[in-house]
Order: C-alpha cells, then structure tokens, then sequence
C-alpha cells in the first residue's frame, strides 16, 4: 500500500514539474503578427487594365 503512495506521488510531482515547464516555455514564446497591407480593396482595382 505505501509503494503505490510513493509511486502515485513521485508520478503527480513528474507531472506537475512538466506542467510548470510548459507553461514557462509557452510565457516565453515571442508571438508576431503580420503587416496588414494598406487599402486592400485597392488592389483589385490596379490590376485591371484601362480602356
């Protein structure tokens, strides 16, 4: 009865350091956006030849 304790609490301290990891590495991830392209309903409009 005390091995499966043990065993169950060394399993729940894995876990919780794998989680806390996890989550620094996820708080640490540098996030970027792309540029949003000035007046895109202009674009249609430039490809269009002249008449």
């Amino acid at each position: 009865m005390i091995t499966v304790l043990v065993i169950s609490i060394i399993v729940i301290l894995i876990v919780l350091a794998l989680s806390v990891l996890t989550i620094g590495k996820g708080y640490s991830y540098k996030h970027t956006v792309d540029p949003v392209d000035p007046l895109p309903e202009d674009k249609g409009k430039k490809e269009e030849p002249e008449k």
